[in-house]
């Protein structure tokens, strides 16, 4: 024993290390795509791998002994053969899809961009224009100044231009796109543009301009008269015109939520939810590409050539590489679905409440971690599944990140949702008196006094989260 030890030698110690295999690595790389994206992942293995069989292409063949004969020059190298290089126009039973896809919001800059495309301007004004909608905030704010957009235009498209021409497409051009206020420099010049666009110009909404044009700082500052003595306009004039102001949207590129950003046209749902009478059913639709199969033509080939030349063998390590990157390939696809489906089951009867009428209120706090421990697998492994997936539901299309928010414990011991906060606070503003808003403090005493225990800075970032401005910003005259 002592011999052993000393064999060991000095220093030496025994590290313990987790090594993934193939199947898990693909398997994680699977779990990352939604739907549409795994059918695409699907069908380039099955061009690149000589050893899959192409459902499509096999349903084709009449004749068994039609099927594609191996042969050693076939497989010699890793070309692709020149069966799949041909282009394949039948059809998959188009009048019966395996699964819908729902149209959603369209992205704000493709939205953009397709409306440029109808302008009539030359290929570099539209090459310029198309830089600087894409050079938007995710609000429709242009919060860069012409004079580094110039810079960066010449170093990333190799084009000059002057802070004139650029100036001139914003304001004739961009600034033209729907919604009006796109492409406005700060908060003044995206009002401005909304109420210059309208048709029907009001005493009220000429008044709203003069006040956002020339006393802008003290509109505010609510000084409201100050404002009324330098336009020498009477307190209702005052009123009215401020409620066209406040008609007006302050982001023309869309709210965004506070749990995820939508910025897709096309929704292919990655989970189907079915309610009967109460029982929840959560299924997976049925990929576009059938089950994929290994070519057993291929098997037999490496089981024949096992005790063949040189050459032969080469060729039939070759091919049994192939197949087994086919077959961990396949077992790779049949973790992913059985991960997903445990994952959305999970995450159904944790939230079964909500699930069974869509009521937000009725959404429980719940997290990655929660999710894990139900189904035993990594924290990180559900991040995948949650990862830019929807499900389907009797009463809409969500993402997965939609059923999770952290949560916080009532008085009475009761655990409660982030959500559930904000609608509450949503509901105390919606409920102020306007001519005295409430003050973040007060917002906090008033959630104090129906058991919410929440700090003065949770209060201003949910308020935040929700676009609710500052006390000040809200009074109303």
């Amino acid at each position: 024993m002592e011999g052993s030890k000393s064999g060991m030698g000095i220093g030496q110690k025994v590290v313990q290390t987790q090594t993934l295999t193939p199947i898990q690595i693909q398997t994680i790389k699977l779990l990352e795509l939604p739907l549409v994206e795994l059918e695409q992942r699907i069908q380039k293995e099955i061009e690149e791998n000589p050893v899959l069989e192409d459902p499509v292409e096999t349903e084709m063949e009449e004749n068994p002994q039609d099927r594609k004969k191996v042969s050693l020059s076939e497989v010699k190298d890793d070309s692709i053969p020149s069966y799949r290089l041909y282009v394949n126009n039948r059809g998959r039973d188009e009048d019966k899809p395996q699964y819908n896809t729902f149209s959603v919001k369209e992205s704000f800059y493709q939205s953009l961009l397709n409306q440029l495309g109808y302008r009539r301007m030359d290929e570099r004004r539209r090459t310029l224009a198309n830089f600087m909608v894409c050079s938007l905030d995710s609000t429709g704010y242009l919060t860069r100044n012409i004079s580094s957009l110039a810079n960066d235009i010449y170093l990333r498209l190799g084009m000059e231009t002057t802070e004139e021409e650029l100036e001139s497409i914003l304001t004739e051009d961009i600034q033209q796109l729907d919604p009006v206020g796109v492409g406005a420099r700060n908060t003044r010049e995206c009002l401005l543009l909304q109420l210059r666009a309208k048709e029907n110009r009001t005493p009220e909404v000429e008044n709203a301009i003069k006040i956002l044009d020339g006393y802008y700082e003290e509109f505010t500052k609510k000084h409201f008269e100050k404002i009324m003595s330098k336009l020498s306009i009477t307190e209702d004039q005052i009123k009215d015109a401020y409620d066209e102001i406040r008609k007006l949207y302050l982001h023309p590129g869309g709210q965004v939520d506070d749990s995820y950003t939508d910025q897709t046209m096309q929704i292919v749902p990655d989970f189907i939810l079915e309610n009967e009478d109460g029982h929840l059913t959560v299924s997976l639709p049925k990929l576009k590409i059938p089950q994929i199969k290994v070519n057993r033509d291929y098997e037999k080939y490496v089981e024949k050539k096992q005790d063949s030349t040189k050459a032969e063998k080469e060729a039939s390590s070759f091919v049994k590489t192939k197949l087994d990157s086919a077959k961990w390939f396949q077992e790779a696809i049949r973790r992913r679905q059985d991960t997903m489906q445990r994952t959305m089951n999970a995450i159904v009867n944790f939230q079964k409440e909500y699930f069974l009428d869509g009521d937000d209120t009725r959404l429980k706090p719940m997290v990655l971690r929660n999710i894990a421990e139900i189904t035993g697998l990594d924290i990180s492994t559900v991040s995948r599944v949650v990862n830019s997936k929807y499900v389907q539901t009797p009463f809409g299309i969500y993402p997965l990140k939609h059923f999770f928010s952290e949560g916080m414990v009532t008085d009475s011991g009761e655990e409660v949702s982030t959500r559930e906060i904000k609608k509450i606070l949503q509901q105390s503003v919606e409920n102020e008196d306007k001519s005295n808003p409430l003050t973040d403090e007060e917002l906090v005493d008033l959630l104090t006094g129906k058991g919410y225990q929440i700090s003065r800075r949770t209060i201003a970032k949910y308020r935040s989260q929700l676009n609710i401005p500052i006390a000040r910003m809200r009074r109303e005259i």
